[in-house]
């Protein structure tokens, strides 16, 4: 009978799962340089590892995330140029975060031109809880301006002078919640694309 699926084993699993597939050699991908497609690869290959042990809730393009119960989304980006799309849906997520956490994967991607093969070295596997999911520019020099005692002003002035998406009216209203409740540290660098 399978277990279900908990945070604690999703994130022993992907150590596993990274280690066993960085010794894996796909033809499928031999060649590809997008990265998106690595990345579905990847994804797919570690929710089928899972199906094989655990009973959860898959997710989909409508729910958003892959893993809904548990509030998880997965991200996989190459350690040569680390970047991943997120749907990021508005400014205050930068400043609070996603909702959700993310279980990420770096690789390396080395093709053998021989064997017509490729190997993802998966480097790191890690989790960042949903909380720390925000912008790390955006949140330290917030938690400066209340460390140097500022006021929601000077919130206000810090998010436009940064060119966050967000209406004035918005902006004040945002400040004064963050004042109320300051954000934690984000350990993820978001555009002004919300990406």
């Amino acid at each position: 009978m399978k277990n279900k699926l908990t945070i604690e084993l999703l994130c022993k699993e992907a150590k596993i799962f990274a280690k066993t597939e960085s010794s894996h050699e796909e033809p499928s991908i031999f060649g590809v340089t997008d990265g998106k497609a690595v990345g579905t690869y990847l994804e797919h290959k570690f929710q089928a590892y899972l199906k094989q042990k655990y009973i959860y809730e898959e997710g989909s393009s409508a729910k958003g995330i892959d893993f809904p119960e548990l509030m998880i989304d997965i991200k996989v980006t190459s350690i040569k140029q680390p970047q991943s799309s997120c749907p990021f849906k508005n400014a205050r997520q930068k400043i609070f975060g996603l909702g959700y956490s993310l279980l990420l994967f770096v690789y390396d991607k080395i093709d053998d031109q021989n064997a017509r093969k490729s190997r993802l070295d998966i480097l790191h596997s890690i989790f960042i809880k949903a909380e720390r999911t925000a912008d790390y520019q955006i949140t330290t020099g917030i938690l400066n301006i209340i460390n140097n005692k500022g006021n929601s002003d000077d919130i206000a002035a810090f998010m436009q002078a940064h060119l966050l998406p967000v209406e004035e009216i918005q902006a004040m209203q945002i400040a004064d919640e963050i004042i109320l409740n300051p954000p934690n540290i984000g350990y993820l660098t978001i555009s002004n694309a919300l990406q």
